[in-house]
């Protein structure tokens, strides 16, 4: 009897060992094979800061950024008057320098019409970006790179999404530093109210690629501080010819509803 209550226990031991050791094994080779995060949790602004021009950091003027229903919204049903340049940027809380960044959204109507022309159906993820805490109430643009993200406004003529834009920043196209604010991509036209996947891989200071649904739009290196267009900046801050190797992601609202549903990374080696 004795013998027998030992090889019952032996078994019990050996099965729980098993399960441990197996359960270890999943959970290992499901991040291995995986490796993506979820910055957005789908349920509220966890581990995101605001912040809006004209207003002090984590002041989130009119609840422009909201979640709803598990969705990431840019919205301003609660604004009254003139748009007055209230451009604002919504900042993951941790920085990053290499790695592969995706982001599924959508247009939605509701432009706020005192907003510039040019914010209509316009929106954009910042990367390599100032921590926001560094940046003065009367600054309007963080110092950083922008996927700019881009939808059709008049049938039939071609408005890529998926551009680069450069606020206070400098970037290296075909072999040489490009004047311009922003370079075109070479993507589809899409329309309001269609899921689009934007993604972004980015090696630090060296090469940053960018992909709508699936596809390599644009591509260009070495990101740096440098250029115009951001104002009211700490004059410390912006050093220009600084390589950006690292930095905040950002999510954009410049007067233009848009819906975020998915925002995930994944680290890569430098």
């Amino acid at each position: 009897m004795k013998k027998y209550n030992k090889l019952i226990a032996f078994i019990a031991i050996s099965v729980t060992l098993c399960c441990l050791l197996y359960s270890f094994t999943t959970k290992r080779d499901i991040a291995n094979n995986s490796g993506w995060v979820q910055l957005f949790n789908g349920k509220n602004l966890d581990n995101w800061t605001v912040k809006i021009h004209h207003y002090e950091v984590e002041d989130n003027f009119g609840n422009t950024f909201r979640v709803e229903d598990g969705i990431l919204k840019v919205r301003y049903d609660e604004y009254e008057g003139d748009f007055n340049d209230r451009y604002g940027h919504l900042y993951y809380d941790e920085p990053f320098s290499s790695y592969h960044l995706a982001v599924e959204y959508r247009f939605v109507d509701g432009w706020y019409d005192t907003a510039p022309e040019y914010t209509l159906l316009n929106s954009g993820i910042m990367f390599h970006s100032q921590d926001p805490r560094t940046m003065p109430k009367e600054q309007d643009w963080p110092i950083s790179v922008e996927l700019q993200l881009l939808a059709g406004i008049t049938e039939g003529v071609p408005r890529p999404t998926g551009n680069m834009c450069s606020p206070g920043t400098d970037v290296v196209f075909e072999g040489q530093v490009d004047p311009r604010h922003c370079i075109e991509s070479t993507s589809e036209t899409y329309p309001v109210d269609e899921w689009v996947r934007a993604e972004l891989i980015v090696h630090g200071d060296s090469l940053v690629t960018h992909m709508i649904n699936g596809k390599k739009v644009l591509e260009y290196t070495k990101p740096q501080i440098g250029g115009g267009v951001a104002n009211g900046y700490d004059e410390k801050i912006k050093i220009d010819g600084t390589p950006l190797k690292k930095g905040f992601i950002a999510l954009q609202s410049e007067g233009q509803p848009i819906d975020f549903r998915k925002v995930e990374i994944k680290i890569l080696e430098d």
